[in-house]
């Protein structure tokens, strides 16, 4: 195993940690907010980035405007269904979604929810870690890798992920940072 592609899966892990950031609202607008609302189109889920064109006009509003109006009920359905506490406003031809500011308990909330998600973000690193570890170690046990080639491996993953951890822990308190603003 390379540390080029263990370095690879940990930076994938950041960015899916990343990801998960985007979809928790702030108290400004945000059209990545929407990007797991999937809407039942003709029987499939379809993620609603496909369906329509999302824009914020300004800080807190975020406008959906479907390719196709016969889907505007459909989308409609799906965002009040979602998980992201809002209202949809449908005035024929596009669905206006006001996005409230934030009350300090659900700052402290959505605090707890974007730390979760860096545990998770870490779990992710730390697996990578121990799998890239074991399989130095088989290694080292079938002659393959000599034992201190095996042990300086071994400190070079653990620098990566302690390298990695610490970027989690960087976007973390970027996070926490732009969800406590007021």
């Amino acid at each position: 195993m390379k540390l080029a592609d263990i370095e690879e899966h940990m930076q994938k892990a950041v960015e899916a940690t990343q990801r998960s950031f985007n979809t928790i609202r702030t108290g400004r607008a945000n059209v990545s907010i929407l990007d797991r609302v999937q809407v039942e189109y003709y029987g499939a889920p379809t993620p609603l980035k496909t369906l329509a064109n999302i824009n914020t006009p300004d800080a807190s509003t975020i406008t959906v405007q479907p390719f196709d109006r016969g889907s505007l009920s459909l989308i409609e359905k799906a965002i009040s269904l979602s998980d992201i506490g809002l209202t949809p406003n449908n005035d024929g031809s596009t669905i206006r979604l006001n996005i409230p500011p934030l009350t300090n308990d659900r700052r402290k909330e959505l605090v707890k929810i974007t730390a979760k998600y860096a545990e998770e973000g870490k779990v992710s690193v730390r697996n990578i870690r121990r799998d890239a570890v074991d399989t130095v170690r088989k290694q080292e046990k079938s002659s393959e890798l000599p034992e201190d080639e095996a042990r300086d491996l071994q400190d070079k993953i653990q620098k990566l992920t302690d390298k990695y951890i610490a970027r989690i822990e960087e976007v973390l308190a970027d996070k926490e940072k732009d969800i406590m603003t007021v």
